[in-house]
């Protein structure tokens, strides 16, 4: 995950917003950031070259979506609201979100991408997540190694709409002419990068594993 070692340096923005907000309940905030994904969902599964401002309507709510995504942790660290509980609903609504605005791509009305490459897009997605989340689980610590993390692909989800926009208002789809549309090239990515970082996360934690075991038969 490229960008989340530079978080950091949206710190600046995230520490004044997250003591604005300090009074509002952080898991209230994460379901604010599921109902902006639930609606830029529908606004990219409403979208078409005949009705092309859905698209930049739907890149302003990813990036609601985002904003509140990364609000909720900071507000519950200010206001000494950590739970365990605000962890885990924070990635099942993250879940959801991938599906709804991956899915709202794949079952556009205005077909921007072929189904199967939204299919394995959506796998890639899901899988990377599950990656992480289970090296936790089983003692490793949270993985976010790989290309393709949650920053990069909210950032691509926000831009690729905006493209798109531009790319359908001059009459065409795809830059140079390569493919259906640009988001489905978006989706090629994320189902390439999204499979790759997942595998990579398989095999770091084999490889840990397989530490673990040396380091017991040492002893």
């Amino acid at each position: 995950m490229v960008l989340n070692n530079h978080r950091d340096k949206v710190e600046f923005v995230l520490n004044p917003a997250g003591k604005a907000l300090c009074r509002i309940d952080p898991n209230l905030l994460t379901w604010i950031a599921g109902g902006f994904a639930a609606a830029a969902g529908y606004f990219l599964w409403i979208s078409t070259k005949a009705a092309p401002q859905n698209l930049l309507i739907a890149s302003g709510l990813i990036f609601a979506n985002g904003f509140f995504d990364a609000i909720d942790g900071k507000v519950a660290r200010i206001a000494g609201k950590m739970s365990k509980y605000g962890d885990f609903l924070d990635h099942a609504i993250d879940r959801y979100a991938d599906v709804l605005i991956i899915g709202g791509i794949a079952m556009s009305v205005g077909n921007w991408v072929a189904p199967w490459i939204s299919t394995l897009a959506i796998i890639g997605v899901l899988l990377t997540s599950y990656m992480g989340t289970q090296a936790q689980a089983v003692g490793y610590g949270r993985n976010y190694g790989g290309v393709l993390g949650r920053a990069e692909r909210l950032l691509l989800l926000i831009a690729g709409p905006i493209i798109q926009y531009f790319l359908t208002v001059q009459g065409k789809s795809a830059p140079f002419g390569l493919g259906n549309s640009f988001l489905e090239w978006i989706m090629i990515w994320f189902a390439v990068a999204g499979n790759l970082t997942a595998i990579s996360r398989f095999y770091d934690i084999r490889k840990w594993f397989r530490a673990q075991k040396e380091t017991g038969e040492k002893r």
